[in-house]
């Protein structure tokens, strides 16, 4: 009987997606992008240890193009949505095609510095197998061939 209740548990859980709540948490704040939590399924630019840091994305042109180019190549991705779009800042929800599981990543456009600094971060779970890097590392690289 027991089993039968685990198993009902994750019927429900795929069927409903595993997308999780909004974190509370997300947004720049005096030009930092929340930390990383503990747990390995998240990456960001401004993490100070070596198990989360990314190198950040950096710019030549205005920063407005910057912001354009960078909104086209999540636009050509699948299963993406941007939450939220400012003069510097963007909110993109990424969803995995089999479990819906959510992933929040934020981009923070440093116009002194050129800079476009991000985080990647899972709802839930512990480990992402290093799909928050590797999919940072992809935009990178479309960033880089435009």
């Amino acid at each position: 009987m027991r089993l039968g209740r685990v198993t009902l548990a994750m019927t429900l859980l795929v069927l409903l997606g595993f997308t999780g709540s909004r974190p509370q948490n997300l947004g720049v704040k005096d030009g930092v992008l929340a930390a990383c939590p503990n747990s390995p399924n998240c990456v960001s630019t401004q993490a100070k240890d070596a198990r989360h840091t990314i190198a950040p994305l950096t710019y030549a042109t205005s920063k407005e193009q910057a912001i354009q180019r960078l909104t086209d190549i999540i636009n050509s991705l699948p299963r993406t949505r941007i939450v939220t779009s400012t003069a510097d800042y963007l909110h993109v929800e990424f969803t995995s095609a089999l479990f819906r599981f959510v992933d929040d990543v934020e981009f923070f456009f440093d116009d002194a510095a050129k800079t476009i600094h991000f985080r990647s971060a899972s709802r839930l779970g512990y480990s992402d197998l290093g799909v928050n890097r590797k999919r940072m590392e992809d935009i990178r690289q479309r960033f880089l061939k435009q």
